[in-house]
């Protein structure tokens, strides 16, 4: 069986570093794979640019999404992800620290899995780390992929 696959799609390097660290304290030892902007994230969902040839059939298992995004906004993301029907069914968690009405609103509307503030605190982000790590890689039973 595959290792399940975390992609991480922040731009932020202290939270891709604390993102790493709470997944280590946590002893989720998934691979993470990082992209640092909206655009990086749909060419690897996608097969485009430097992940041109890419096995699209490989998908991860769950994506922790930012909002704020260079190039191409998470929001936008995450609706591209939802309209193609590779990807309409993955996992998508909202990891932010936008704490504004609209932006969570929205992420619902596009059919976010979860809509979760970045606490500020280590402690605390450990733990939500620890709980989604738990939940959407362990517990959760993901839907079977579409036929192509």
């Amino acid at each position: 069986m595959k290792q399940k696959v975390i992609l991480l799609v922040e731009d932020n390097p202290s939270d891709i570093g604390l993102t790493q660290r709470a997944l280590a304290k946590s002893h989720i030892a998934n691979e993470m794979i990082v992209v640092e902007d909206g655009q990086e994230a749909l060419d690897y969902l996608f097969g485009g640019g430097k992940y041109t040839g890419r096995d699209l059939n490989e998908l991860p298992a769950l994506i922790l999404l930012d909002l704020k995004l260079p190039r191409v906004g998470g929001l936008d993301v995450l609706r591209q992800i939802r309209a193609d029907e590779r990807t309409s069914r993955l996992p998508v968690v909202i990891l932010t620290t936008s704490q504004e009405e609209p932006d969570i609103a929205q992420g619902y509307d596009l059919r976010a899995n979860s809509y979760v503030r970045k606490p500020v605190d280590f402690t605390k982000f450990v733990e939500a780390i620890q709980h989604l790590g738990l939940y959407w890689l362990v517990m959760n039973e993901p839907p079977p992929p579409k036929v192509r």
